[in-house]
């Protein structure tokens, strides 16, 4: 049974629900490298934006260890939202973490259990799908946590 979450941006206008599914599964990740998952979510992501005549965007592994922190955080302290109880909202937690952008967008889902499902799940989500194909955003950093299968897609505009 699905339940939604915004998507979260600045300096775009869409604010359109996302689906995510339930949680199930037990083991932790925390590498600082980006994971085959985490790769293979922006190779996915990239299909689609080529798809729509968008050209692909840049892996930052700086972004991605955001991400990664964000999708941690809500494993760790069991909340799924934009606005962390540790880092405060998406935006906060880039500065805090020294990245700079003209524009920037995150997406979030719990539950998928491949890069194909949670990618589908979001490009299935107006909002998310706006995020994705949005031609503001140049770089992408993703994170994925198995314990409680947490996904994060942070997009800056550079």
């Amino acid at each position: 049974k699905p339940a939604t979450q915004k998507p979260a941006t600045t300096n775009t206008t869409t604010q359109k629900p996302a689906t995510t599914t339930p949680a199930t599964n037990t083991s932790t990740q925390a590498t600082s490298t980006v994971s085959a998952f985490e790769k293979q979510v922006v190779e996915l992501t990239n299909k689609e934006r080529a798809k729509n005549g968008l050209s692909a965007l840049t892996l930052d592994t700086e972004l991605s260890k955001v991400a990664r922190a964000k999708s941690q955080d809500m494993s760790k302290n069991n909340y799924f939202d934009h606005n962390s109880p540790t880092y405060g909202s998406p935006f906060d937690m880039m500065k805090q973490f020294g990245i700079s952008y003209k524009a920037a967008g995150e997406n979030i889902a719990k539950g998928q259990t491949t890069p194909e499902e949670v990618v589908k799940a979001w490009m299935n989500s107006e909002g998310h799908r706006a995020n994705i194909l949005s031609s503001k955003f140049t770089h992408i950093g993703v994170g994925y946590v198995e314990n409680g299968n947490y996904w994060t897609q942070q997009f800056i505009g550079k």
